[in-house]
């Protein structure tokens, strides 16, 4: 029987939403990916957090992870993000950067604001030549709020669709 993990960056804590629940629906461990700095996740200050997203990603930054994450023992890794500039937050670029997923079976997911998932599983097919690059599910901010029955039946669909 294959073992899922659940790998995931939020700030504002869509992504988390998301990510609890393809743990829960597919009996996956799940873990945050911390950053060493964190964000602030105070909605009133979106404007400060855009703009040090845009920095980040402007000079190619690589954002340290604090938390040293085991993916030995899984087959299948979910990974999951906020859409930041049309791409994934830099901190997704040092999971890469860090990790090999090689032999392994990735299942992208994000949350956006209209920019669905920016190419972002097509640079994770890139990155990881050497792993199976599953459909990934970009899901609205919005339906992955808190409580959203939509992204709950998102994740339904898309994971029976998949095969889980």
């Amino acid at each position: 029987m294959s073992k899922n993990l659940v790998l995931y960056f939020s700030v504002y804590g869509t992504a988390k939403n998301i990510a609890e629940e393809i743990g829960r629906q597919v009996n996956a461990d799940v873990v945050e990916i911390e950053p060493v700095v964190a964000y602030d996740g105070n909605r009133d200050h979106y404007n400060a957090l855009a703009r040090l997203a845009k920095k980040e990603h402007d000079e190619n930054q690589r954002p340290a992870i604090k938390n040293k994450i085991s993916i030995a023992d899984y087959d299948n890794i979910f990974i999951g993000y906020p859409m930041w500039w049309y791409t994934f937050p830099m901190i997704i670029y040092t999971l890469f950067d860090e990790y090999d997923f090689g032999g392994k079976t990735i299942i992208p997911f994000n949350t956006h604001m209209g920019s669905s998932d920016g190419g972002t599983y097509k640079t994770i097919k890139e990155l990881e030549p050497n792993a199976n690059v599953l459909p990934g599910l970009p899901i609205e901010m919005n339906d992955a709020e808190t409580g959203a029955s939509a992204g709950k039946n998102a994740v339904k669909k898309w994971l029976k669709k998949l095969g889980f």
